[in-house]
């Protein structure tokens, strides 16, 4: 048996979360892999990371630019029809035996949606997750349309089954973020700084923020307080930009207005080994990336996480919660820099998803089996 599977990737984030996965699949005797490249890989501005997806030496497929301006709930929306109408052709001229997912974004709604009218079985990583945001509704979307689910935690997979999926299709395998963090090339503080013209010997905080749809005006203000209230604590900052959800660019406008200011370094992207050297070089990151709610931990590194985008998710114990307020951002900076570093621990896994994941891909059922699904109760 060879399997054929099918990845679907749109941005630098899912594709680093993704690789050790990626390879874990590609390696294995029972199953091959391509994958289909879409979204902010195929724009410039967000650093063309699709040459480091070409670089990996696995099979590209297809490639599906689509319209990133303007950054617009609208814009996401037609997106959506746009990406299924191609991945509709891109599987129906390949016939993969399944597609692999992974989260809540619109190119995996897309992708579940084109893959599951064709009859081909839908693999959802990180699914019966909670936020509060389009970004829940769309994660629960892509797992009523998916056929197999690789969740992270025994909370996710109890919450699968309680909307109704097959017990005995839901797998906890952990998330595939954290495989590999441990034997990862590191680069020290001072490299690291120095890359970006930052001090190694002052404090410096990594700062990662996106918006939020339902709420698209929050974003740019939250940012410039964010900023403000690590300047009052003197710490230097590592940006990275947005992605390009609606609100994405009045964040990034007001980055590159501050990266005119000392002490601030703003990038459109860090390769996933400095991106997580970064986690054991500096001190803090602040924002409201999913990174800081699962990756971090595992570091052990200090994270204040603002606003309502990961609202509602599991928390490790290095997380503090707040408002995008003066008052709550200056007392949790100085918190967690008297803190300091936390034990690693992280609920999210072990480090070998991956391996579970091909497992999941090599045992499951045939096509015919998996297609007929239905509510549970």
């Amino acid at each position: 048996m060879n399997r054929r599977i099918t990845y679907i990737t749109g941005t630098r984030a899912d594709y680093g979360l993704m690789r050790r996965t990626l390879a874990a699949i590609h390696a294995d005797e029972a199953l091959s892999l391509d994958l289909i490249a879409t979204g902010m890989h195929l724009d410039p501005r967000y650093g063309d990371t699709a040459a480091e997806v070409r670089r990996s030496g696995f099979a590209i497929r297809g490639e599906v630019p689509v319209q990133m301006t303007p950054e617009t709930g609208a814009t996401m929306a037609r997106n959506i029809g746009r990406m299924t109408e191609a991945f509709c052709a891109l599987l129906e001229r390949d016939s993969p035996d399944a597609v692999l997912l992974l989260g809540d974004r619109g190119e995996m709604l897309a992708g579940a949606i084109a893959a599951t009218h064709l009859n081909i079985p839908v693999v959802h990583i990180h699914g019966g997750e909670r936020s509060g945001t389009i970004d829940e509704s769309v994660r629960h979307a892509i797992s009523k349309l998916s056929h197999v689910h690789c969740v992270a935690t025994e909370a996710s997979r109890e919450r699968l089954i309680h909307m109704g999926e097959d017990a005995a299709r839901v797998h906890v395998t952990g998330a595939p973020g954290l495989d590999g963090l441990s034997e990862r090339k590191r680069s020290g503080r001072e490299d690291l700084a120095r890359a970006h013209s930052l001090d190694p010997e002052k404090l410096i905080a990594i700062l990662i923020h996106h918006p939020v749809t339902q709420d698209e005006e929050a974003g740019a203000k939250e940012i410039a307080a964010i900023l403000a209230a690590l300047r009052r604590a003197q710490m230097q900052v590592l940006a990275l930009m947005p992605n390009s959800d609606a609100g994405g660019q009045a964040i990034r406008d007001v980055l590159i207005a501050t990266a005119n200011e000392g002490g601030v370094a703003v990038t459109a992207h860090l390769p996933r080994d400095d991106f997580l050297s970064a986690f054991v070089a500096f001190d803090l990151l602040v924002g409201n990336s999913s990174s800081g709610i699962i990756e971090t931990a595992s570091f052990g590194l200090p994270v204040i996480n603002v606003g309502s985008r990961q609202n509602l998710r599991e928390r490790n114990g290095n997380v503090t919660d707040i408002a995008a307020s003066d008052v709550e951002l200056d007392q949790a900076i100085a918190d967690a820099l008297a803190h300091g570093r936390f034990a690693p621990a992280n609920i999210y896994g072990d480090g070998h998803a991956g391996r579970r994941i091909v497992t999941v891909l090599r045992d499951m059922p045939s096509n015919c089996t998996l297609l007929f699904k239905a509510n549970s109760y």
